[in-house]
């Protein structure tokens, strides 16, 4: 079944769209307070579909999630219990929020470059240093360096990757597809029911 080279080649349609680099700084805004996608998903089609725009493109998303992120960090300021509280049940995420809090208690500020960086779901750091009331500067300078280092690196990697990395993942874009969705259904799996 060939389901990922079809939403692969919808997705650099899209990514041709005029108003994507909108839909991406939407995303990027969103997904640093209570989206559960992350903008990669949109950022890698429309580096690989528009490369003269890459550096572009990584400014845009890294700009509009850090400021998602002082968004996602006013809710655990401000709303924590009327949003931020409600957000964490509909993700399930008691825990996470209880084991993220000990981290910043362990780690302070440089939690939240850590989560900026990697694909921890950043939107639950955003609300938990608001809820510690971590201070403002510190956490904006890391978000912005984890986040674009984040962003940077994607776009980095398909610019210099091109036109043959292109070939490649449209030739393999079902294989890998699959492999992924594998692998995330055994990870959750695993995570869901190792005692």
């Amino acid at each position: 079944m060939r389901v990922f080279s079809w939403a692969y080649r919808k997705a650099l349609d899209w990514a041709n769209h005029h108003r994507a680099p909108r839909y991406l700084a939407l995303l990027s805004f969103t997904e640093s307070s209570f989206f559960p996608i992350p903008p990669d998903v949109m950022l890698a089609p429309m580096v690989l579909a528009q490369r003269h725009r890459a550096w572009y493109f990584a400014t845009l998303t890294t700009v509009t999630s850090v400021l998602g992120g002082l968004f996602g960090y006013a809710i655990g300021l401000f709303l924590f219990e009327e949003v931020g509280r409600p957000l964490i049940d509909m993700y399930h995420a008691q825990e996470k929020f209880v084991t993220v809090k000990n981290w910043f208690n362990d780690y302070g500020v440089w939690v939240v470059f850590l989560a900026g960086f990697t694909p921890i779901p950043y939107k639950l750091f955003t609300v938990t240093s608001g809820v510690l009331a971590l201070a403002v500067l510190p956490f904006t300078l890391a978000s912005l360096v984890g986040r674009g280092a984040r962003f940077f690196l994607v776009a980095g990697l398909l610019y210099w990757g091109g036109e043959r990395f292109s070939r490649f993942l449209h030739r393999r874009v079902d294989q890998i597809g699959w492999a992924v969705l594998g692998i995330a259904v055994a990870a959750f799996l695993v995570l869901r029911y190792w005692n």
